[in-house]
C-alpha cells in the first residue's frame, strides 16, 4: 500500500497540475477569441464607416449625354460630408463637367467607367484651384483609382498653340495627401495631371493618352514629396515636366519603371523654374516614339529631322527663369524615336540667371533622329557647374558637311530654350559644350549611322574638364574628335582610337591651356594635336 502510494501520488500530482494549466490556457484562448472577436467588430465598424457611394443612387445617367456633374458632385459632397469613403462610377459612359474633390473621398471607376468631358466651357465654372474636368484645392487625404477613363473630349476645344479658356483634365492644387493610381487619362483639352504646390503624393500604374489638342503635356509637378511609378504615357507635348512657376521648389520627387512618348520632350525640367528643382531622382524608363503626331510635323521644318514622328530632347534640363537646379539624378534611360538625347541649358529668359549644378546623368542608351547632338550650355558670364556624363551609348545620324563643322553659334541670352534654339546644327555630332565647369565625361560612346563632318566633342569657354574612356568613330576629314575652344583644365585620359584617325585634338583661343593627355593609346591616330597660332606652346602636356 505505501508503495502503492507513492507511486499514485505524483501522477495524481501531474493529473492536478496539467489540468490546472489546462484551465489557465483556456483562459487566456478564451481572451484571444475575446480580443479577435472585438477587432472584426471594430474592423467591420470602420468598413462600414467608410461607405461607398454609387453615382447612380444620386442620379447619374451612363447615357454619355445626360449632364451629370449635379449628381456626381452631390455624391462627392455627401460623401466627404460624412466622413468620407469611395464614390463610385459604375461602367457606362457619364458626361460631366467640373467636378471638385473634396477631403477623404476616392473617386473610383470601374472597369469600363468613363467620366466624359464636357464640350461646353460653361460646364467647367470657376474655382479657387484650376479650371479643370477633376480640380481639388486645399484637399486632404484624396485619391483617384480604379481601371476606368477619364477622357477630357480636348478636340472640343481645339484652338491653337497656346490658346487660353481650355482646361485641364486634372489639377491638384495645395493639397495634400493624394494617390492617383491605376486610371487612364486621356485627350485633354490642355495638360493632362497638374499638380500645383502639393505635397505627399503618390502616382503608380496609371496610364496617359493625349494627342487631341496642343499643349497636351503629360504629368505636370511642381509640388513636393512625389511619387510617380509604372505610368505609360503617350503624349504631343512634354511627357513629364518638372516646374516652378513662384518661390515654391518643386523637389523631393522620384520617377521610375515608366515608359514615355513624346512629340517634344519626354523628361523635362524648366521652362518655369523661379522656386527651382532639387533633390530629384529619375531612373529605369523606356522613352519611345509617340504613337501619332497631329501637330508638330518637325521632319518639315529644314531640320534635318529623319523621321516624321519624334520627340526634341529625351533629357532636358532648363533653368531660364531665374532659381536652382541642385542634386538632379538621371540613371537607367532607354531611348528611341527622339531628336537630341541630352540638353540642358542655363539661361536669362526671363529674371535674374540663377544656377544649374550637382547633375549626374548615367546609364543611357539612345539612338538619335536629327542632327543636333547634346549639349550643356550657358550664357557669358554664369557656369553649369558639376555635371557627371556617365557610361552613356548614343547612336547619331551623322550627315552634316564641312559647312556645319565651324558655324558662328548664337548665345540667344533670352531665347525659348529647345534643342534648335541654335539653329538645325551645331559643331559636334556627339555634345557641344559652351559656359561650362567641372564637367566628367566617363565612358561616352559615340557612333555614326552615315559619315560626318563635325567634331565628336565641341569645347568653348570650359574649364576643369574630365574625358575618361571615349570612344568615337573615326573622321574621313580633317575635323578633329575633339575640339577645344578658349579651354582650360581639360584631362584626356583613357583614348583607344576604333581605327585610324587624322586628328585627335585641336586647339583654338590663346585662353585655352592646361591640356593633359595621359594614358592614352595613340596607335591609329595620326596626328595627335594642333594648335592655332595664338595657343602658347606648353597649352598641352602629355603623360
Amino acid at each position: 500500500m505505501v508503495g502503492r502510494y507513492f507511486l499514485i501520488t505524483p501522477t495524481i500530482l501531474a493529473i492536478d497540475l496539467i489540468t490546472q494549466r489546462y484551465i489557465k490556457m483556456k483562459s487566456h484562448l478564451i481572451a484571444i477569441v475575446k480580443t479577435i472577436t472585438a477587432g472584426c467588430l471594430l474592423f467591420m465598424f470602420s468598413k462600414t464607416e467608410a461607405a461607398d457611394y454609387n453615382i447612380r443612387d444620386f442620379g447619374a445617367l451612363p447615357d454619355g449625354k445626360t449632364i451629370a456633374t449635379a449628381s456626381i458632385q452631390k455624391a462627392i459632397n455627401q460623401c466627404s460630408r460624412e466622413g468620407g469613403g469611395r464614390v463610385m462610377i459604375p461602367t457606362g459612359k457619364f458626361l460631366t463637367g467640373m467636378l471638385a474633390l473634396k477631403d477623404n473621398v476616392e473617386l473610383h471607376l470601374e472597369r469600363g467607367a468613363v467620366l466624359w468631358g464636357s464640350a461646353s466651357k460653361d460646364d467647367y465654372g470657376t474655382s479657387k484651384g484650376e479650371k479643370a474636368l477633376i480640380t481639388a484645392y486645399e484637399v486632404i487625404n484624396a485619391a483617384l483609382s480604379g481601371e476606368g477613363e477619364i477622357d477630357g473630349n480636348g478636340r472640343a476645344f481645339l484652338k491653337g498653340d497656346n490658346a487660353p479658356d481650355r482646361p485641364v483634365l486634372i489639377s491638384f492644387k495645395r493639397s495634400k495627401k493624394i494617390s492617383i493610381t491605376g486610371i487612364t487619362l486621356k485627350n485633354s483639352a490642355f495638360w493632362g495631371l497638374h499638380l500645383l504646390y502639393d505635397e505627399d503624393v503618390v502616382i503608380d500604374r496609371i496610364h496617359i493618352y493625349s494627342h487631341a489638342n496642343f499643349n497636351n503635356d503629360g504629368i505636370d509637378i511642381d509640388s513636393r514629396n512625389v511619387t510617380i511609378s509604372n505610368c505609360v504615357i503617350d503624349t504631343d507635348d512634354d511627357g513629364i515636366c518638372f516646374k516652378s512657376d513662384s518661390p515654391f521648389i518643386c523637389e523631393n520627387v522620384t520617377v521610375t519603371n515608366c515608359v514615355i512618348a513624346s512629340n517634344c520632350n519626354f523628361i523635362k525640367m524648366g521652362t518655369a523654374s523661379a522656386g527651382g528643382f532639387k533633390n530629384i531622382a529619375v531612373s529605369n524608363c523606356a522613352l519611345r516614339r509617340a504613337s501619332e503626331s497631329n501637330f508638330r510635323f518637325w521632319n518639315k521644318k529644314n531640320l534635318g529631322v529623319i523621321d516624321s514622328i519624334s520627340g526634341l530632347a529625351g533629357i532636358a534640363l532648363e533653368v531660364v527663369d531665374g532659381g536652382a537646379m541642385d542634386r538632379i539624378s538621371i540613371s537607367n534611360i532607354t531611348m528611341e524615336g527622339v531628336q537630341t538625347p541630352v540638353f540642358m541649358r542655363l539661361g536669362s529668359r526671363s529674371h535674374p540667371t540663377g544656377s544649374l549644378r550637382n547633375i549626374i546623368i548615367s546609364n543611357i542608351i539612345a539612338r538619335a533622329c536629327s542632327p543636333i547632338p547634346s549639349s550643356i550650355t550657358a550664357v557669358p558670364g554664369f557656369y553649369v557647374d558639376n555635371v557627371t556624363l556617365r557610361d552613356i551609348f548614343i547612336e547619331a545620324p551623322g550627315m552634316a558637311g564641312p559647312h556645319d563643322a565651324a558655324p558662328t553659334i548664337p548665345e540667344n541670352e533670352k531665347a525659348y530654350p529647345e534643342n534648335r534654339m541654335f539653329g538645325a546644327t551645331l559643331p559636334a555630332y556627339g555634345l557641344f559644350v559652351r559656359h561650362v565647369k567641372n564637367l566628367t565625361i566617363d565612358n561616352l560612346v559615340l557612333q555614326l549611322q552615315h559619315e560626318d563632318s563635325r567634331s565628336a566633342l565641341y569645347f568653348s569657354d570650359a574649364t576643369q574638364i574630365k574625358i575618361d574612356q571615349l570612344q568615337a568613330p573615326a573622321l574621313k576629314n580633317t575635323s578633329p574628335v575633339i575640339m577645344c575652344d578658349a579651354t582650360k583644365n581639360l584631362s584626356i585620359s583613357g583614348y583607344i582610337a576604333p581605327g585610324v584617325i587624322p586628328l585627335f585634338l585641336h586647339l583654338r583661343d590663346a585662353r585655352t591651356s592646361r591640356i593633359l593627355l595621359v594614358n592614352n593609346d595613340w596607335n591609329g591616330v595620326q596626328k595627335i594635336y594642333t594648335r592655332n597660332a595664338e595657343v602658347a606652346p606648353n597649352a598641352i602636356m602629355q603623360k
